[in-house]
């Protein structure tokens, strides 16, 4: 079989579009390519579209195998608490009164206020809180405070005062901000910090962190809240006798079980660091594991588990908890190996700076996986992709381990598309591009992101961790400098050199069509008329499309459209666009690696920041005849153990949950393993 032909068969197994180190977007709105008799929609309500995965290959595991990914699973959820807890300081509460009402009410469900607390209740359980998982905005619930405290009486319902006060009200309105000009930390109402806490005390506590090798410097801040106690600063840090302790020994718990039948000796390894790292929180020990967790490549099965991604702290310090466990698809990986392989080439070909490449280039794996289970900010909205470790002198020594989430990708492609593409698209031409290369570009564009992007350019001597150096902007710029490695590379035909494509050009002018139009437009559904471009993945988009718009209007690179009162933005030179993205990607790096703050603030507050309220207003009103809502996320596949009289496990069963809320339910009752105030 051809490689066009290959592709074409394996396609949906794959498609991603560019994400962050574990981010949560979700596949362009193309064409569907594989029609099965699975069911992959749950339910809509509001802006959430809720969906189902299917596990492939689960029956080829063996009973082994399926025993570690059931223990894997059961830690990630064990765990579930805290991701609400680190949210919001009051979601627990919230949450488990909002789900009082919900199964104890018998009165009258006809009502206006009934079938509008239903669904706040949803979009709460959804974003694992009060806060939009997306938008960072608290939630506005669609009943009157008056309403609701007729539920609570009804159900015997109590909440303080100041808690059910602020479901109406307007504290704690924005879980993340991240605006210039305001203390970034007060005015966040993530529980990573107590409420006293400013920007400038978390910045001079650390300050004063000096790690052992400042060669190898540890994640100071990733596993603690950091609180005043009598006027000072202390770290409660996240361990079994410290903060979230009762969750973190259950995650222990079913860690033990998971190791007992690891796969082999490195993985088993793993996952001791995991457990100690766990019962200490040593931050020493979080690196021990990190680099023994790179290094163990081997068997079916991986997963991630612990506080990662710093993306809900709005100065990047603390991780949220997540947790994916993940079966490899074995052949899809083998196909693109070829990427990982050719990782040095990339990197010298690169337009960066000498000084900025590294000179070698190590340990970069890209596998295709489909995931078994997912839990904390890992769930309901999902990854699609996922580039670990974080640390740059993990990446830099040992190297990465890069994924794509190939059964969220299937079912993403599968669930049903809008029509949104021929609404936005330039031309027949651009349409035709994309129907038979979009995907594929987009599957291409992650693939680079992650294995040559996240992993390509290297720091200054003696400049610091980007959280520190570029502070609010270090998430948007990375997220972008990966974005621009993959886009100069999507328009080169060394792609086809390597057997990746048939037609290079073709692909890169999809990949730049999709680029353009979703950077300057059509992202733009996700926000309210007026609103600033807030999320770090919107706001890169956003920025790497207008300066290669403004850079390229002398020679008419992006050529913007109005035809019949509609916006269109139309591609006339992809060779000089090409260039255009090879300087932002030197520039980026450049600020990257001599920690430039004052370029990346221009570059992101100039570029990424405010949107074009006219175009803004248009994109919206043509999207108006689109009812598919623009998110989406899953419900989990649900693993069943079968016991024999001995109470051992003969079989592990694979089931569908019946609903959104019953599997919200259930998980709120099996895996409550924290008090209300913590």
């Amino acid at each position: 079989m051809n490689i066009k032909s290959l592709f074409k068969v394996c396609l949906f197994a794959l498609l991603i579009v560019s994400c962050k180190n574990d981010t949560k977007e979700q596949p362009n709105e193309t064409v569907e390519v594989v029609k099965t008799d699975f069911s992959f929609n749950v339910e809509e309500f509001a802006d959430i579209k809720v969906l189902r995965y299917q596990i492939p290959g689960w029956d080829n595991l063996t009973l082994k195998e399926q025993k570690l990914v059931y223990y894997l699973t059961q830690a990630g959820l064990a765990g579930r608490d805290i991701m609400w807890d680190q949210n919001y300081r009051h979601n627990l509460k919230i949450r488990r009164a909002l789900e009082n009402v919900y199964v104890s009410y018998s009165g009258d469900k006809s009502t206006d206020t009934w079938k509008e607390f239903t669904i706040y209740l949803k979009r709460v359980w959804f974003s694992n809180g009060i806060h939009h998982h997306y938008s960072n905005d608290k939630i506005v619930p669609g009943f009157t405070k008056e309403g609701l405290a007729e539920l609570f009486a009804a159900t015997k319902t109590e909440l303080p005062a100041e808690v059910f006060d602020v479901i109406f009200n307007d504290k704690d309105t924005k879980k993340v901000n991240q605006a210039k000009g305001i203390d970034n930390v007060l005015a966040s109402a993530v529980n990573f910090y107590g409420p006293d806490v400013t920007s400038d005390d978390v910045i001079d506590f650390y300050k004063n962190k000096k790690s052992p090798d400042a060669t190898r410097p540890l994640s100071y801040g990733l596993n603690s809240q950091l609180v005043k106690e009598n006027g000072e600063l202390k770290e409660r840090v996240y361990k079994s006798d410290g903060l979230y302790g009762d969750a973190i020994d259950e995650i222990i718990k079913w860690l033990e079980k998971a190791s007992e039948v690891a796969e082999n000796e490195e993985q088993g390894h793993a996952l001791d660091l995991l457990m100690k790292y766990y019962m200490t929180g040593d931050l020493q020990t979080w690196d021990d594991y990190n680099v023994t967790w790179t290094a163990a490549t081997a068997g079916n099965i991986d997963y991630i588990n612990s506080f990662i991604e710093v993306y809900n702290d709005p100065i990047g310090y603390r991780g949220s908890y997540e947790s994916i466990v993940q079966i490899n698809d074995f052949d899809m990986s083998k196909k693109m190996a070829v990427l990982s392989e050719n990782a040095q080439w990339f990197e010298d070909n690169s337009p960066l700076m000498s000084e900025h490449k590294k000179k070698n280039v190590v340990g970069v794996t890209y596998k295709v996986v489909n995931v078994a289970g997912e839990a904390g900010d890992a769930s309901p909205s999902t990854p699609i992709g996922v580039n670990l470790p974080n640390a740059n002198w993990i990446r830099a020594e040992v190297g990465s381990k890069s994924v794509s989430l190939g059964n969220i990708i299937h079912a993403y492609n599968n669930a049903g598309g809008s029509g949104r593409l021929k609404e936005f698209v330039n031309d027949e031409e651009e349409l035709q591009l994309e129907e038979e290369y979009g995907q594929l570009a987009d599957k291409l564009h992650t693939a680079l992101h992650e294995v040559i992007g996240h992993a390509s350019g290297q720091l200054n001597p003696g400049v610091g961790e980007t959280k520190e150096t570029l502070k609010t902007y270090a998430s948007t710029l990375e997220e972008g400098r990966a974005d621009l490695v993959g886009l100069y590379y999507l328009y080169d035909s060394k792609l086809q050199d390597l057997g990746l494509v048939s037609d290079w050009e073709k692909v890169g002018k999809a990949a730049y069509d999709g680029y353009i139009r979703n950077g300057l437009m059509t992202q733009l559904i996700r926000l309210d008329l007026g609103n600033d471009v807030e999320e770090a993945h919107m706001r890169n988009r956003q920025w790497v499309s207008a300066w290669a718009f403004e850079k390229g209007k002398a020679d008419n690179v992006i050529e913007k459209v109005t035809r019949d009162g509609k916006t269109y933005f139309n591609i006339n030179d992809y060779k000089k666009l090409h260039e255009l993205f090879g300087q932002l990607l030197r520039e980026t790096q450049r600020i990257k690696s001599e920690g430039d703050y004052a370029a990346v603030e221009a570059l992101v507050e100039g570029y990424g920041v405010k949107v074009d309220q006219a175009i803004h207003k248009e994109v919206l009103e043509r999207n108006k005849k689109f009812p598919s809502p623009p998110y989406s996320g899953f419900v989990n596949p649900v693993l069943t153990p079968e016991t024999n009289e001995a109470g051992e496990i003969t079989a592990i069963k694979v089931e569908q949950p019946k609903s959104f809320d019953e599997q919200m339910l259930t998980y709120g009752k099996i895996y409550s393993h924290l008090p209300d105030v913590n």
